[in-house]
């Protein structure tokens, strides 16, 4: 009886051995004692496994509140012998947010041999800027504005395009303060690694931007100006936004109209067939002049360049369908003035379509 019983404990003890070996020990690497908001940041976390017995490594996130994981399905690197290594980027959205836990679990053949859970680390929170008229809304590893070009958009406005690189940034967010019209064009999002094509409309005196965005490696905000330097040439063409409203075409309606009321009344006068043919040819001329331009529906999400070329910047994203009026046509682009959203722009032909 004695036996049996010694045998069974040591059966136990193996059992418990066998169950209480652990291969996966996971940890913190690196992260950020404090963030901001709106701020995209960097966890590090290491694994180390002690068996070769596996296939693969997955990461689960369980709860987490007010935070946004950008690279969910981020792959896990080998670093060295059994240290495996993973970087994850999250978003704070505002001061309550709390990390969920990260599970990780290594796999073999589809199955999890063994799991191990990380705690949230421990975040501190602050707001930043919140009375600065200047900031951007951008916290960012490091910033550049690569380009920048301003056109006369009106008469008394001027359309602005900038390009910015940006590092561990959130250029999504952007934004400059007490400007009506404003908005992104396109924006490239390889996290690190951002790009942002923005446009804003300002008025013809306004000589300079000036914004600003907080460094997170110098910790310090840093300005950026941004010179409006008018390149005399208005958006989209070489003369005018809108045809109609140049001097020129004005004058050549009202030249039209009076050879065509003059050669009229020499017709009265002389009765000469002569005149009655030129007079019939103006007046035709006259009406296609005094026309009003045809219009139509913009459909929704089409883009509205600054130029009729495949090229041109997108000067923004058409959010609902608009009614427009037709200003000139060029290839397959087709000038065009919003009757109840007031922009000029070109739009490709296929997103035209009639009342």
């Amino acid at each position: 009886m004695k036996k049996l019983l010694v045998i069974i404990l040591i059966n136990t003890f193996l059992c418990i051995s066998a169950y209480a070996a652990k291969n996966l020990y996971v940890s913190y690497k690196d992260f950020p004692k404090q963030v901001y908001k709106n701020q995209k940041f960097e966890i590090v976390v290491k694994a180390l496994i002690t068996t070769k017995d596996f296939e693969s490594i997955n990461t689960t996130f369980i709860g987490g509140k007010n935070i946004d994981v950008i690279n969910s399905n981020s792959t896990w690197e080998l670093i060295s012998d059994n240290i495996y290594e993973n970087r994850y980027y999250f978003k704070a959205r505002n001061g309550t947010f709390v990390l969920p836990s990260l599970e990780i679990n290594i796999l073999n053949s589809g199955n999890i041999i063994e799991t191990s859970l990380l705690s949230p680390a421990n975040i501190s929170y602050s707001n930043i800027a919140t009375k600065d008229k200047r900031f951007s809304n951008i916290i960012a590893k490091d910033l550049v504005l690569k380009a920048y070009k301003t056109k006369q958009y009106n008469n008394k406005e001027s359309l602005t395009i900038i390009d910015i690189d940006a590092i561990d940034s959130n250029l999504e967010d952007f934004s400059l303060d007490n400007i009506e019209e404003q908005g992104v064009s396109n924006i490239k999002d390889e996290f690190p690694n951002q790009n942002l094509i923005y446009y804003f409309v300002m008025p013809v005196h306004k000589k300079k931007v000036i914004f600003n965005y907080y460094n997170t490696s110098t910790r310090s905000f840093v300005d950026i100006t941004i010179p409006l330097i008018l390149q005399n040439e208005l958006v989209s063409t070489q003369t005018d936004l809108n045809p109609n409203d140049s001097n020129f075409e004005k004058y050549k309606k009202i030249a039209v109209a009076v050879i065509f009321v003059l050669f009229l009344l020499l017709y009265i006068w002389k009765r000469s067939k002569l005149y009655m043919y030129i007079s019939i040819v103006l007046f035709i001329i006259t009406a296609l002049y005094l026309m009003p331009n045809r219009t139509g529906i913009v459909k929704k999400d089409s883009f509205v360049y600054i130029l009729p070329t495949k090229n041109s910047t997108i000067f923004f994203k058409l959010e609902n369908n608009q009614k427009v009026e037709v200003l000139n046509t060029k290839k397959d682009f087709i000038k065009v003035m919003g009757i109840d959203n007031k922009f000029i722009g070109w739009i490709k032909e296929e997103n035209f379509g009639k009342n």
